[in-house]
């Protein structure tokens, strides 16, 4: 599914140059707004690619990891109208989402405080903290796709009842300081 590049994965349909330099194999921890950098640049230099790889299932959410190196993990996930995540929490984690197509409510805290909404239309990028849980939701009657990213990669994500739910502090989860052989195993079992 992805062609190993001396310290990084890359999907085969998207694999470039410019996309190994986006990944950046020697960067381990990756900020928030680096995040939202990478799956925004992805979104649009690469549209076309990604339109390519797209995949729309209706039994569940679809996803293929783009890319993958020691540092950060990145993903392409596609959404049919009323598939979404449960509230969740990425672990301690930094992400980043970009809109490819269409659009997703995204209901979203920090602990302690309000529960918000939005509405992220094609290309709206965010990148969030580790202190952040949300749930997104295709409420549309067309499909949408997102670019997404974490660092560091393959932290466990954890489910809530509710966003009311989230404790007063998100602990961190230990992140998998592994080889880059055994993240892609865990990553092709894992998924995002």
């Amino acid at each position: 599914m992805t062609s190993t590049i001396s310290d990084s994965d890359v999907h085969p349909a998207v694999d470039s140059p410019r996309l190994r330099d986006l990944i950046r194999p020697g960067r381990e921890l990756w900020t928030p707004d680096q995040l939202r950098e990478l799956t925004s640049t992805v979104a649009s230099e690469s549209a076309a690619a990604l339109a390519g790889v797209l995949r729309y299932v209706p039994e569940q959410r679809w996803w293929t990891r783009l890319g993958l190196t020691t540092g950060v993990e990145l993903w392409l996930l596609s959404w049919l109208p009323g598939q979404g995540t449960e509230p969740h929490d990425h672990g301690g984690a930094a992400g980043s989402f970009t809109v490819l197509t269409g659009e997703l409510h995204e209901e979203h805290r920090y602990p302690g405080g309000p529960i918000r909404t939005a509405t992220r239309t094609a290309g709206t990028a965010l990148g969030f903290g580790s202190g952040r849980a949300h749930l997104l939701r295709n409420v549309s009657s067309a499909g949408a796709a997102t670019v997404h990213a974490y660092s560091p990669p393959l932290v466990p994500t954890r489910e809530y009842a509710s966003l009311a739910d989230i404790p007063p502090v998100i602990p961190r989860l230990s992140a998998r300081r592994l080889p880059l052989a055994t993240l892609r195993r865990l990553a092709d079992l894992e998924g995002p």
